[in-house]
């Protein structure tokens, strides 16, 4: 049975190893971001993007796809953030590029869905 500590130890190593998005955290434009967006993917799954209470670089964020709901508060840098398994990114006024990653239940394997959002 291996060490508990080595354990803890070299997961610590790896996590501590990983890289940091460059840039700094700065104020953005609350109106750039807060609203509603919504969107639908390839495959016509549709979703929403809804952002709130944006101060400074953080936000309020529900992302709904289907039965799929994440909530969270948000730092926003170089005009992206992560919620769950779906990044954001602004791509320019009133479109926003959403990145997300499923995982089929079954295999196991993993697919990136990509679409462009519209806020309303």
């Amino acid at each position: 049975m291996a060490d508990i500590t080595s354990i803890l130890s070299s997961n610590y190593l790896t996590v501590g190893a990983m890289t940091q998005t460059p840039g700094q955290y700065v104020a953005v434009n609350p109106d750039d971001y807060q609203g509603s967006w919504t969107g639908q993917y390839g495959d016509g799954t549709k979703f929403t993007v809804q952002i709130s209470n944006v101060n400074g670089f953080k936000a309020n964020v529900k992302y709904q796809s289907g039965s799929t709901v994440n909530y969270g508060q948000v730092l926003i840098k170089n005009s992206s953030f992560r919620i769950g398994d779906s990044k954001f990114v602004l791509a320019g006024n009133g479109t926003a590029q959403i990145a997300t990653v499923v995982t089929d239940a079954y295999t196991g394997a993993t697919s990136l869905k990509q679409a462009y959002a519209t806020q309303g």
